[in-house]
């Protein structure tokens, strides 16, 4: 028996060093699969938002693109879009303008901010227009106010109903006043139009700010809105600086609207195709 053992050596080794950690591949994650609410900073899988895109975590109202609600609302293969190839000009020469028109174009596969047309809800036939914020915030120019005019003139005329979803950061600053002036062509539009003892109801959704709030959006015989949407005309931090006072916590959402009888109810997402048409028919009975 030895009295003395050669002493092994033992290799110290860093799991951490870079030339020791095994190379494992990224996993390819589709860039589309998950994504994250605003309000409550909750990560979603994107099939748990569904078609209506609600947070299943905070029920928040993820925006929606124009076609994205037409698919929502109206009955398959009913829509006849109206006023296409309208084009928008440039009438100030805005620095940059046209390349934003030339990028929202391309994005969101749209002529401009709104689609108007007719289409059926549950069977009952209307007028309609989308607002898709996607297309430059859906400010409001002079091609939106004249197509959102005509789609007033031609329910007019056809003895149709109006619904109309908006969803805007307000008039157009490229077009200067000429954008202005489309809140007062609008407006005597739908004057005539409830001359004619026809129907017209808004669905306020978020955003809805600025001129469009300060003409057709709160011109409707009936106003719904979509839970925690944002709708006023200024600003809050505007008009605290302005009013040099604290405004409420839910000042401009929906549901404060309602509270103080600017909104007459607050409809789910998914339910707004049978409350329209539900209110459609109401009037409709009493037409005939």
């Amino acid at each position: 028996m030895a009295l003395f053992k050669k002493k092994k050596e033992y290799i110290r080794i860093n799991p951490y060093h870079a030339e020791n950690v095994k190379q494992r591949p990224i996993p390819d994650v589709p860039h589309e699969m998950f994504t994250k609410c605003p309000a409550c900073k909750q990560f979603i899988y994107a099939k748990d938002l569904g078609a209506v895109k609600v947070c299943p975590h905070c029920a928040y109202n993820f925006r929606l693109s124009a076609f994205e609600r037409l698919q929502l609302t109206v009955d398959d293969g009913t829509f006849v879009e109206w006023d296409t190839g309208m084009k928008t000009q440039d009438p100030l020469n805005f620095p940059g303008y046209q390349d934003k028109l030339t990028k929202a174009k391309a994005n969101t596969g749209l002529e401009e901010a709104v689609i108007t047309g007719v289409a059926k809800i549950l069977g009952r036939k209307t007028a309609l227009a989308i607002m898709d914020s996607n297309f430059i915030m859906a400010s409001m120019g002079t091609v939106l106010g004249e197509k959102v005019t005509r789609l007033f003139e031609k329910a007019t005329e056809l003895s149709l109903s109006v619904v109309i979803f908006t969803a805007s950061g307000g008039a157009r600053m490229q077009e200067g006043i000429l954008s202005l002036m489309q809140m007062a062509k609008i407006s005597a539009a739908v004057k005539r139009h409830s001359n004619a003892h026809l129907l017209y109801i808004t669905v306020l959704t978020d955003p809805t700010t600025g001129g469009v709030t300060a003409s057709f959006a709160m011109e409707g015989d009936i106003i719904l809105a979509e839970p925690q949407s944002i709708v006023g005309f200024a600003g809050r931090r505007v008009i605290e600086q302005t009013m040099k006072t604290q405004l409420p916590e839910n000042f401009q959402k929906a549901e404060f609207l309602k509270e103080h009888g600017f909104v007459d109810a607050i409809v789910p997402r998914g339910e707004l195709p049978e409350k329209i048409a539900a209110i459609l028919k109401i009037h409709q009975q009493q037409e005939e």
